[in-house]
C-alpha cells in the first residue's frame, strides 16, 4: 500500500489515536477524510493538517447510526471518491462489571467500536473490491484477547471488532483488499478522565507495559498499513503476554484474577 496521494479515512478523527493518524497520514502524503460526531473538533484537527500543507476533508457524522453512515459515504464518493484505506479508529466505552452496566450503554458500547466499523466498511467495501485495491484497518484492544474482571461490556464490543476483523479478511481473500488489525495498549489519552474508575480497573502487572502516545501509536498505524501486516500488536511487551495468554491461558487467567478488579461486597 502506498501511502502517497491515497485518499485515507479516518473514522474517530476528533482527538487521540483518530487525530494523531490523521496528521500523520497527512504528513505521509495521503489526502484525509476525517469522521466524528463533533465538526468543530475536527475543523481544529483538520486545519492543523492543511496549515502543513496536507489535505484534509470533514465530514462529521454519528457513527453508530447507521443511515448516518450510508448518506455520508455516498457523500464522500460523490465528492471525493472511494477511499484507498479505511481506518475504523472510532471507540467508546467504560469498563464496569455486568451488574454495573445500564443496558442502554451496553447497547451504545456495541455500537462503537463494532457497528460503527461495520458500517463503515459496509459502506465502502463493495467499491474497493470492485476496482481490485485497498486496505481495511480495524484499532483494537489487547481486551479483544485478554479479558480482564470488571469490564464485561467493553471486553464483548472488543472481542466483536476482532471478529468483524477476522471474518472480513476470510471473505475478502483473493479480492485485493487487505485487512489489518492493530492491537495497542494504554494510550495517552483523556479517555480516563471521562470514564473515572476505569484505569483503576487495569491489574497491576500490567504496570510493567509502557504506555504509548497518540503520535507513536499513529506511526505504527502508518507503518502497518504500508508494510500490507495482518496484524501488528504494540508495544512489544503486549505482543509478548497475548503469546502468553494464547498457550497459558489458565494461568493468563490467575494472574488476571490476583492482580485485576476484585468484586466489591454490595455486588452479589
Amino acid at each position: 500500500m502506498r501511502i502517497r496521494n491515497a485518499l485515507v479515512l479516518i473514522t474517530g478523527a476528533s482527538g487521540g489515536i483518530g487525530a494523531a493518524t490523521a496528521r500523520e497520514m497527512a504528513s505521509a502524503g495521503a489526502k484525509v477524510i476525517l469522521l466524528a460526531r463533533t465538526q468543530s473538533k475536527l475543523d481544529l484537527v483538520a486545519d492543523e493538517i492543511r496549515n502543513a500543507g496536507g489535505q484534509a476533508y470533514v465530514y462529521p457524522c454519528d457513527l453508530s447510526d447507521a443511515d448516518a453512515v450510508s448518506t455520508t459515504a455516498e457523500r464522500i464518493k460523490a465528492e471525493i471518491g472511494v477511499p484507498d484505506v479505511l481506518i475504523n479508529n472510532a471507540g467508546a466505552g467504560r469498563w464496569l462489571a455486568l451488574e454495573e452496566t445500564d443496558p442502554a450503554e451496553a447497547v451504545s458500547m456495541m455500537s462503537t467500536p463494532y457497528f460503527a466499523a461495520f458500517f463503515a466498511t459496509r459502506a465502502f467495501v463493495q467499491d474497493m473490491v470492485r476496482r481490485g485495491s485497498g486496505r481495511i484497518a480495524n484499532v483494537n484492544s489487547p481486551m479483544a484477547y485478554l479479558v480482564i474482571p470488571g469490564a464485561s461490556g467493553y471486553a464483548a464490543c472488543r472481542c466483536a471488532l476482532r471478529g468483524l476483523n477476522d471474518a472480513l479478511r476470510s471473505e475478502l481473500r483473493g479480492t485485493g483488499v487487505g485487512v489489518t488489525h492493530l492491537v495497542f495498549g494504554e494510550v495517552t489519552s483523556d479517555y480516563f478522565e471521562n470514564n473515572p474508575g476505569s484505569h483503576e480497573r487495569i491489574p497491576s502487572i500490567s504496570k510493567m507495559i509502557p504506555v504509548l502516545s497518540p503520535e507513536k501509536t499513529a506511526r505504527y498505524i502508518v507503518r502497518a498499513i504500508e508494510s500490507d501486516k495482518d496484524e501488528l500488536v504494540r508495544p512489544l511487551i503486549m505482543k509478548m503476554i497475548l503469546i502468553f495468554t494464547r498457550f497459558m491461558p489458565r494461568t493468563s487467567a490467575w494472574i488476571n484474577a490476583k492482580t485485576g478488579w476484585k468484586r466489591p461486597p454490595q455486588l452479589p
